[in-house]
């Protein structure tokens, strides 16, 4: 096991160990947009105080916290998921053949430093379950009001649940019609919207039966029922695997490191139903062991009806962030979708004024319905009526947006990939009518706009014909649901555009 020590390389940070009257410290390791690394770690540094390290593994960022800071790490907007740190291994040598590789995986479990991150993880669970329990006891006024408003109408007591939020996303955020144009192009959302929504109802549920049975003590393991005994924990590990260079697969290296966990910790291994998830991330030869601090990525936080393509929030804010919104900025989506950016938008930039839009009417109504469900959210929240959130949704068409000449500040739009939504043959057309009218309506000299693009052909084409109205300043190239797209960064010159 000396062998197996000394093949590791040299073991980068993990858990600060607390000593007597120390506070538990811990490396808190976060996967973030691919091409936004940065961006995540300047929000890291801006709301935390904490330096952060970019992973040579893109999407992924490391730094260090007072374990108690914990509740500030879940409210990061660029964050998707979240693990505390093992212990991580910069350059570890893995042995030539497939056996010998996977005997070195298993005996490093027993070498892990587990106890620090186990606290972690046993404090990150108390603070889910807390949030939960004041979740369940907090005052439903609004869903009693709705009860006694429908009861009160009658004939309209049976309609279904959808009918209700389109007429309240009419009424809550002067919507006029609305769905489909946003731009996260995640497979299974297209194919899976309904379940989608039926997943999201049940979120809060699903993560109290989980969170029920996570009750650990400090001796890694160990877990009491309310009767006082002993309880095992279940878990299951998952192994992330880059690099050609290795001898096993990613399965292989989870099956035998989960069962050298199993054996370490006499834990029950159980694929669905886990209390804890054992991260093996292995990019070529960096090695980082994990504990998951996050049941479900945190870009599922704003949007509950889905389209044909859903941006996640996380990218929606790294965008937003792109373009240093100010406030009294107006902001625009002219193509909107679901409404994921402006939502965005409006939850963390509330002193700028922001405008979605699109002219697909279904799209408009779906947009209206995610700004009704986040309205509800927050009045049973805070249990008292909600005060809205500064935005409107409107139909209307890209190439003649009913705006004045220079009345905008920001521009933030996920634009057509020709894939799901549209043709790349159309976006030929499309994309320098966008850019022109877009150019029309912001601001010169100061205007900017940020535009999301698997096409990226087509958009460079468009730009270069449009070089007097739009200057780019930085592109930043991100992975969109399996695809390789980018974000342009775009601001507005001091030439002046055509009036309408």
């Amino acid at each position: 096991m000396a062998e197996a020590a000394g093949n590791a390389g040299s073991p980068g940070p993990c858990v600060a160990p607390a000593g007597e009257g120390a506070e538990l410290a811990a490396v808190i390791g976060a996967t973030v947009p691919t091409g936004f690394e940065p961006m995540a770690a300047e929000e890291v540094q801006e709301k935390l105080g904490s330096a952060s390290r970019i992973s040579r593994d893109r999407g992924k960022i490391y730094f260090e916290i007072p374990a108690q800071a914990l509740p500030q790490v879940h409210r990061l907007r660029s964050v998707d998921n979240l693990f505390v740190v093992v212990q991580e291994f910069k350059d570890y040598q893995f042995k030539e053949t497939k056996e010998d590789a996977l005997k070195d995986l298993e005996d490093l479990v027993k070498k892990l430093p587990w106890t620090d991150p186990l606290k972690v993880w046993e404090l990150n669970n108390s603070l889910k379950k807390k949030k939960t329990e004041r979740r369940k006891h907090n005052p439903q006024s609004a869903v009693r009001k709705e009860k006694l408003n429908s009861h009160r109408e009658g004939k309209k007591a049976d309609q279904k649940d959808t009918k209700k939020e389109e007429d309240c996303a009419q009424d809550a955020a002067g919507v006029e019609a609305a769905d489909g144009h946003d731009t996260e192009k995640t497979p299974a959302v297209a194919s899976q919207n309904e379940e989608e929504e039926k997943d999201n109802n049940k979120q809060s549920d699903a993560k109290s039966e989980l969170q029920a049975g996570a009750r650990t003590e400090t001796k890694a393991g160990d877990s009491r029922t309310s009767d006082g005994e002993a309880k095992v924990l279940k878990f299951r590990v998952t192994c992330n695997r880059a690099g050609e260079k290795h001898s096993f697969t990613s399965n292989e290296a989870a099956r035998d490191f989960g069962g050298a966990v199993q054996e370490h910790f006499q834990w029950k291994a159980d694929m669905t139903n886990f209390d804890v998830e054992v991260l093996l991330n292995i990019h070529n030869n960096e090695v980082v062991v994990g504990i998951a601090l996050t049941e479900e990525s945190l870009h599922r936080r704003n949007i509950t009806h889905f389209g044909p393509t859903t941006l996640r929030s996380t990218l929606a804010y790294c965008m937003l962030r792109l373009c240093d919104p100010q406030p009294t900025d107006i902001i625009i989506d002219p193509m909107c979708g679901t409404g994921a950016i402006p939502i965005e938008g409006a939850m963390e930039w509330p002193s700028c004024y922001h405008i979605a839009g699109d002219n697909n009417p279904q799209a408009v109504r779906r947009a209206g319905n995610n700004v009704c469900s986040l309205l509800k959210k927050n009045e049973n929240k805070e249990g008292s009526a909600s005060l809205g959130i500064p935005l409107d949704i409107i139909q209307w068409d890209i190439c003649n947006l009913p705006l004045r000449t220079g009345s905008v500040d920001i521009v933030v739009s996920d634009m057509p990939f020709g894939k799901r939504i549209g043709s790349k043959k159309k976006n030929w057309d499309l994309y320098p009518a966008c850019l022109m009218e877009t150019g029309r309506i912001c601001t010169p000299g100061t205007g900017r706009a940020v535009l999301l693009t698997q096409d990226k052909k087509c958009f460079a084409k468009a730009l270069a014909r449009l070089g007097h109205i739009w200057r780019r300043a930085q592109t930043l190239w991100v992975n969109v649901g399996g695809l390789h797209a980018a974000v342009y960064l775009l601001r507005r010159t001091w030439e002046r555009a055509e009036e309408k």
